[in-house]
């Protein structure tokens, strides 16, 4: 299975609030956030990884690319793709040819997760018929959630931006079969933008989807966040 990994923002929040560092190389329990998602990752068995990096963050690169150099001789292939974007979805469109015909798990690099949920969610998509899996969770902490319409069997039935009775919102983690790729490179067609777009183009597309609860997922986008995502991985 393979894993991307969107590191290509430039963290301007964080930078306002006196950040030095770009986000990618941010620190959680002196682990950087882009070194914390390729450790999980290989511990899932990862075939291979591939990073987008803004070309503007000359730090990151060089430190992408160190850690490139590391794994060469191992069993996970990693690829970095350097290349300043308009938005999340073009990221991804950017990593797209890596990920056809394969399982892909995508993510943002800001995005916390307790790592035994993300091992369970993983193995279920592994084995289900589903055409893509998307992590949910009831906990909202975010500026602008994306509300996740479910059923009682937590397929999904629609990505909305205001709650409309929905007990869940994105978490920002896509398992999702190469079938999905069709509906990206469409979006990018028709001149669409933002996951949120791609994320309803999915259903639009018919896709079958369900939602995977987990009890807690945090976004890095403030000063504030980075204590509050230290203290969420210590317990």
């Amino acid at each position: 299975m393979r894993y991307a990994i969107i590191a290509a923002g430039e963290g301007s929040r964080l930078i306002q609030d006196g950040v030095k560092v770009c986000k990618p190389l941010v620190c959680l329990n002196r682990e950087p956030m882009i070194d914390r998602l390729i450790r999980i990752f290989i511990e899932q068995g990862a075939s291979e990884i591939v990073v987008i990096v803004n070309d503007k963050m000359s730090d990151v690169v060089r430190h992408v690319k160190d850690l490139q150099a590391q794994h060469e001789n191992t069993s996970c292939v990693m690829e970095v793709v350097v290349k300043s974007t308009p938005s999340s979805m073009h990221s991804f469109y950017e990593l797209s040819p890596y990920l056809e015909n394969s399982l892909f798990c995508l993510t943002t690099v800001d995005t916390i997760f307790n790592e035994n949920e993300f091992s369970t969610f993983i193995e279920q998509f592994k084995t289900t018929s589903f055409d893509g899996m998307m992590a949910v969770t009831d906990f909202v902490d975010d500026e602008k959630p994306l509300y996740v319409g479910t059923d009682k069997e937590l397929n999904i039935t629609g990505f909305y931006d205001e709650k409309c009775g929905c007990s869940y919102i994105s978490g920002g983690i896509y398992c999702l079969k190469p079938v999905a790729l069709n509906t990206l490179r469409r979006c990018m067609e028709e001149g669409k933008s933002r996951m949120r777009n791609f994320q309803r183009q999915l259903v639009a597309d018919g896709l079958h989807l369900q939602a995977f609860p987990f009890k807690k997922i945090l976004d890095v986008d403030h000063v504030g966040d980075i204590v509050k995502a230290e203290k969420f991985l210590k317990s």
